[in-house]
């Protein structure tokens, strides 16, 4: 077996204020893809925390929130920083933000998802909304996580990861 079929690729999901929707990316695939990946989130401005709401809803389907926290994308472009193989966008804003160079050449995909933290109405109209961010972002992490090995070179991947999310996008997933 070579080496790139036992290395765990390192996967960053980012959104403007890494509280919602980053952090739900983060948890969900390092849940259901530990063996492959390693995920993290960060954000161009950094709320501070996780929205409560986030983490209430891992923590309902049993995901772990511990090691879960708001930070800024600066952090992955420093020296020492994990090597990124791939990086995914899940709100608009941070798909149109000038980004930082990082290290190693990460393929770039646009998952984008509605943001839950947006949402009005009462406490359950709100759960409501980040219920259904939580289902379109796993939908993508779980096809992210049943590439085959040779898919997941970051180069050959891009094209891929990208198509699927727009194909997702389109069908309200």
């Amino acid at each position: 077996m070579s080496q790139a079929d036992t290395t765990k690729r390192n996967v960053l999901f980012l959104c403007t204020h890494n509280s919602a929707r980053s952090i739900l990316a983060e948890a969900i695939l390092n849940e259901i893809g530990s063996e492959r990946f390693v995920a993290f989130s960060a954000g161009s401005q950094p709320s501070g925390r996780p929205n409560p709401y986030a983490l209430e809803l891992l923590a309902s389907r049993g995901i772990d929130t511990s090691g879960l926290h708001s930070k800024s994308w600066d952090v992955f472009a420093q020296p020492g920083a994990p090597v990124i193989d791939f990086i995914f966008t899940v709100c608009d804003n941070a798909a149109g933000e000038a980004c930082p160079i990082w290290p190693g050449h990460p393929a770039k995909a646009h998952w984008g998802v509605p943001d839950p933290s947006q949402a009005t109405g009462s406490p359950d109209d709100i759960r409501k909304a980040f219920v259904q961010a939580y289902l379109q972002l796993r939908t993508r992490i779980e096809f992210l996580v049943d590439l085959p090995l040779d898919k997941l070179d970051p180069a050959a991947a891009h094209g891929e990861l990208q198509q699927m999310g727009d194909a997702l996008r389109a069908k309200g997933q």
